[in-house]
């Protein structure tokens, strides 16, 4: 069965505010990666970005808390707006299609299911109603790797 988790996008301060849950929490992050560590000629990362969070992964209790700074090419985020995502955890790839698939229906597709960066089966997208989501397949188990 999938399970829900807040995903929520920064202005460049998303380290800071995990730094903070994690004081609160506890616990430990499973997954840092930054805008450097994907950098390519594919992929190119501004020096200004390249520290900046892609993902962070903070586990709380039986839920996840994920985040990441938006770049600044994309504009600041709206924290009225598109603040924050519903993060889907999947057991399967079919289950993530199936999420997906139906979500997606007079929706608008930001990132097709595929291999994520950080290794797991991925896809982002904001559904009919103006929510966004994120739907993801781990098949090496971790939550939210």
């Amino acid at each position: 069965m999938a399970t829900i988790n807040p995903y929520i996008n920064f202005n460049g301060n998303a380290e800071e505010a995990f730094n903070l849950y994690k004081s609160v929490f506890g616990g430990e992050f499973t997954n840092v990666v930054r805008f450097k560590d994907l950098a390519s000629a594919d992929f190119p990362v501004p020096e200004n970005e390249a520290d900046k969070i892609m993902r962070i992964v903070l586990p709380i209790g039986g839920n996840t808390l994920i985040a990441n700074d938006v770049p600044e090419s994309m504009g600041p985020v709206n924290e009225n707006e598109n603040r924050s995502k519903i993060s889907v955890t999947t057991e399967s790839r079919d289950e993530a299609d199936a999420i997906f698939n139906g979500l997606t229906v007079d929706g608008t597709v930001e990132m097709p299911m595929d291999e994520s960066p950080w290794g797991t089966y991925f896809g982002m997208f904001r559904d009919k109603y103006g929510i966004e989501w994120t739907v993801e397949f781990d098949s090496k188990g971790n939550p939210q790797a």
